[in-house]
C-alpha cells in the first residue's frame, strides 16, 4: 500500500489506517454493542498483514478498553511488524459513574498520556491528539494553548513522537500552530459530511498539516450493507439506532439513494460501495490517510480496495447530484 509522510512529522503512514471505536466493546455511552476481543485482535492483525501500518484509537473508546486491546496486539507482534499507534486525550471519565467529561488541563493530559502508555504497553506514543477542543462540541475551549504546551513538553520528554489534533476548526488550528508543531488534523469527512472542503482542507494543505478523516463510511451507512431492516435489528446499545439522524428518516432515504449510486460505480470496478465511498474521500490531495473501522477480518479487504481506486471525472460527476444537503452525524449527539 502507498505510504507518505504525515504532515511535517517523520511518520510515514499507509493510505488506510484502522480505527478502533467500533471494537471498543459494550458498557459505555457511545458503544457499538458487544464485541469479542479475539475478533478485534484478529481484525487488527489481519489489517497489519495486509499493509496497514497505523492504528487509531482513543482513551475514551470503551473507557480504556480499545487501548488495552491495541496493547495486546503490540505485545503479540514482533517489533518488525508492529504498527504505529495514534491515540487521543481530553475526554475523561469517572470510574464509578462512567460519566464522560472534558478536560484540557495540563495535569489531566499528562495523566492521560501516562495511562495510555500503560494500557498500550509502550514507551512512546507515535501520535497523540487532542480529541476535542471543547465538549460538548462548540462550547468554550479555554485552556487550549496550555493543553498544547503540555503536549509540547511531553514530546520533548520522548513520551510522544508527534502532536495531532482532532475536530479543530481553522481558528483553533491557528492557535495550535502558534504554540507547537501540529502533524495532523483528524476531522469528520465523508460524502455525507463535506463541511471541511470549504476552509479546513485548503488551510491544512497550505500549512502542511496532514489530514486523517474519520467517519468516512458514516458509521457503516455508506458501506452498502445497511438497510432499513438491518437498522431495526441493531442492538439497543448501538448508538446509531436511536441517536444518529442519518439512520432515521427523512435523511436515511437521502443517504441510501447515494449508496445506490456508489453501488452502480462499484459494479464497474468489481468492488463494494464502501470502496467507492473511501475512494471519494481519498480523491482529495489534502487527505493523507483515511481512518476505517472493522470488527472482523473479512471486512478489511473491502476497505483496502478503496485505496486502489481512482475515480474518474465522469464518476465524480455522477455522484455529485446525489450528495445530500446538510450535515451528517459523525458521532452521537455530535460527541465522541
Amino acid at each position: 500500500m502507498k505510504r507518505c509522510l504525515l504532515g511535517t512529522s517523520e511518520l510515514e503512514i499507509s493510505t488506510i489506517g484502522l480505527g478502533t471505536w467500533a471494537i471498543a466493546g459494550p458498557g459505555w455511552e457511545f458503544g457499538w454493542g458487544a464485541q469479542e476481543d479475539a475478533d478485534s485482535l484478529a481484525t487488527l492483525e489481519y489489517a497489519v498483514d495486509q499493509g496497514v501500518n497505523w492504528i487509531d484509537t482513543a482513551a475514551v473508546y470503551g473507557l480504556g478498553h480499545a487501548e488495552t486491546v491495541v496493547g495486546q496486539l503490540l505485545k503479540r507482534l514482533p517489533q518488525s511488524r508492529r504498527p504505529l499507534v495514534f491515540t487521543k486525550g481530553s475526554l475523561v471519565w469517572d470510574e464509578k459513574t462512567r460519566e464522560i467529561t472534558h478536560s484540557l488541563s495540563p495535569a489531566s493530559l499528562r495523566r492521560e498520556v501516562e495511562d495510555s502508555l500503560r494500557r498500550l504497553g509502550t514507551e512512546a506514543i507515535d501520535l497523540y491528539q487532542i480529541h476535542w477542543p471543547s465538549f460538548p462540541p462548540g462550547g468554550p475551549d479555554e485552556g487550549l494553548e496550555d493543553a498544547l504546551l503540555a503536549l509540547h513538553h511531553l514530546k520533548a520528554e520522548g513520551k510522544i513522537r508527534a502532536i495531532g489534533v482532532s475536530n479543530f476548526d481553522v481558528p483553533q488550528l491557528k492557535r495550535a500552530l502558534a504554540v507547537t508543531s501540529i502533524a495532523s488534523l483528524q476531522p469528520p469527512y465523508s460524502a455525507l459530511m463535506r463541511d471541511v472542503e470549504t476552509e479546513i482542507l485548503p488551510f491544512c494543505e497550505v500549512m502542511e498539516i496532514g489530514v486523517l478523516p474519520y467517519s468516512v463510511l458514516q458509521s457503516g451507512l455508506l458501506s452498502g450493507k445497511i438497510t432499513r431492516e438491518r437498522i431495526q435489528t441493531l442492538p439497543d446499545d448501538d448508538w446509531r439506532k436511536a441517536r444518529s439522524a442519518d439512520f432515521q428518516e427523512p435523511r436515511l432515504s437521502q443517504c441510501l439513494k447515494l449508496v445506490d449510486v456508489f453501488r452502480q460505480i462499484a459494479e464497474r470496478h468489481q468492488v463494494t460501495p464502501a470502496a467507492i465511498a473511501i475512494a471519494w474521500v481519498l480523491r482529495r490531495t489534502e487527505v493523507t490517510g483515511a481512518i476505517l473501522g472493522a470488527r472482523r477480518p473479512d471486512q478489511v479487504d473491502d476497505l483496502l480496495r478503496g485505496a486502489e481506486i481512482q475515480l474518474t471525472a465522469a464518476e465524480i460527476a455522477l455522484i455529485a447530484p446525489s450528495l445530500p444537503t446538510g450535515t451528517g452525524t459523525n458521532v452521537p449527539d455530535s460527541q465522541s
